[in-house]
């Protein structure tokens, strides 16, 4: 985003920043853009949020590869606060964006030392792990900070994902589960969950997706992915050898999902959908379920 800057004051730009603080707003560009234009002349009056904005613009200028201006701000920081982990944070961060990745390390090993709660330099530690394609010890990682931080549900999706990446599926669904009972009414959690049960594979591990993708589609009854999961997991149960009972209701309710899905589908008026459910719809016909 562009800024007319003969309009803006110091005040203006110091004001923009703090509600960009206190909204979790990055803009990088726009942080990086407004220190060279209006507040770099003007560290003298920017008072008791000089620091806090010094490090915002560190963090902005490493984010754009700007090392000009975050190695400028952070010397004024380091200069001040020599001793500070928050200071040393940005050091190693510094040494993350120029992929000197065992320096960025031994600096979050030293912070963790002194401090082992400290939550911003073990996420920094995970994050350069997993930059290392080093996964098992960003798991291990991240499983000693959630034995501090266990309610923290940011650490549990990232566990999630790491145990995916690694084809552990047990350990990413009770990672999920873990979740969810801190947001039973979410879709999305047991869509995942879902998800993640349908390709563990098995006519136990369908049934359960079966389950999930229900609820998922009880609390969002519009959600077409629900819908086509739970198409799915009947589909194959039909063509399972489970008892006849569960292969004849897996059979009506995929014929269920598949009806619920050409009604939304036909809404959107989109012709590759309609081709897509013909064919579902033909493959379900042709099933034949026969008593054993």
């Amino acid at each position: 985003m562009s800024y007319n800057y003969e309009e803006l004051s110091w005040s203006d730009v110091k004001d923009m920043l703090r509600k960009w603080r206190e909204t979790t707003d990055r803009k990088s560009e726009s942080i990086v853009q407004l220190w060279e234009a209006v507040l770099e002349e003007k560290m003298g009056k920017l008072g008791n949020e000089r620091h806090i904005i010094l490090e915002q613009v560190v963090i902005a200028a490493l984010d754009c590869g700007r090392m000009d201006i975050a190695d400028k701000c952070m010397k004024e920081l380091i200069a001040e606060f020599p001793d500070s982990m928050r200071v040393h944070r940005l050091k190693a961060m510094r040494f993350e964006m120029l992929e000197s990745y065992d320096k960025a390390l031994e600096i979050l090993d030293g912070i963790i030392k002194k401090d082992e709660t400290n939550p911003s330099a073990r996420k920094r530690k995970v994050a350069i792990l997993k930059a290392k394609g080093m996964n098992l010890e960003a798991i291990a990682e991240i499983c000693d900070y959630l034995t501090k931080f266990m309610s923290d549900q940011e650490a549990w999706h990232e566990l999630c994902n790491l145990y995916l990446q690694e084809a552990d599926f047990e350990k990413a669904v009770f990672c999920m589960e873990e979740l969810l009972l801190h947001n039973p009414h979410s879709y999305l959690l047991h869509l995942r969950i879902a998800d993640i049960r349908y390709t563990m594979g098995g006519t136990e591990n369908m049934e359960t997706a079966k389950s999930y993708y229900l609820y998922a589609i009880k609390l969002n009854p519009t959600n077409l992915r629900a819908l086509y999961g739970l198409y799915l997991c009947c589909l194959h149960i039909t063509n399972s050898k489970t008892v006849l009972a569960k292969r004849k209701e897996a059979q009506t309710l995929g014929q269920w999902a598949l009806t619920q899905i050409s009604e939304k589908n036909s809404k959107r008026k989109s012709k590759t959908s309609n081709k897509y459910i013909a064919a579902l719809d033909s493959a379900f016909a042709n099933m034949d379920i026969k008593g054993k």
